[in-house]
């Protein structure tokens, strides 16, 4: 995949979690909410100021990022979901 985000935008895979079993309930995917974790895939070039100046990003490649619930786009490449968002959509890089 050859794919970088413009501007302030990120893409980022979900992390899958794990099967959820409740009292011995296994919980299908259609009831399944969707996780707030994700793998950083690829960064823009930073947001554009108004003095010409990029600001860059805080996060890169590989970082792994929690995000609202309704943030960002969802996007299918290569057969694979993804979300882009903007840098501001995330809420913290998990260490």
């Amino acid at each position: 995949m050859n794919l970088r985000p413009l501007h302030d935008r990120v893409l980022v895979k979900r992390v899958e979690e794990g099967e959820s079993v409740i009292g011995g309930i296994i919980i299908p995917d259609t009831a399944k909410e969707k996780p707030q974790q994700a793998d950083v895939v690829a960064v823009g070039n930073g947001k554009l100021l108004e003095n010409g100046q990029r600001t860059s990003l805080d996060v890169k490649p590989g970082d792994r990022i929690l995000f609202g619930k309704y943030s960002g786009s969802d996007v299918k490449i290569d057969g694979v979901e993804h979300l882009i968002l903007r840098e501001d959509e995330i809420l913290a890089v998990l260490g």
